[in-house]
């Protein structure tokens, strides 16, 4: 794999609406994108910020419910690999 590949880019990548391996094939096109964009989007507004420096949460429902978008993004992958 590319090392390259991270962050952002690998989200883009990963779920591309036609070429992405983890797009859903039945999917709408409409759809496939805003997937993309929900995954590149959790990915630069959760995780690259502690990648890059000390993050403080002060609220810790606010904390809770990243970890639980988190939880619901794992579901999604899990659902687009083969059984």
């Amino acid at each position: 794999m590319n090392n390259s590949l991270i962050g952002v880019k690998l989200m883009r990548t990963a779920f591309h609406p036609e070429s992405g391996a983890l797009t859903d094939p039945t999917a709408e096109g409409g759809e496939k994108s805003a997937m993309t964009d929900l995954f590149a989007g959790a990915i630069g507004a959760f995780k690259n910020p502690a990648s890059h420096r000390t993050v403080q949460f002060n609220d810790a429902v606010e904390a809770a419910e990243i970890i639980q978008l988190a939880d619901l993004l794992l579901k999604i992958v899990r659902r687009s690999q083969p059984p």
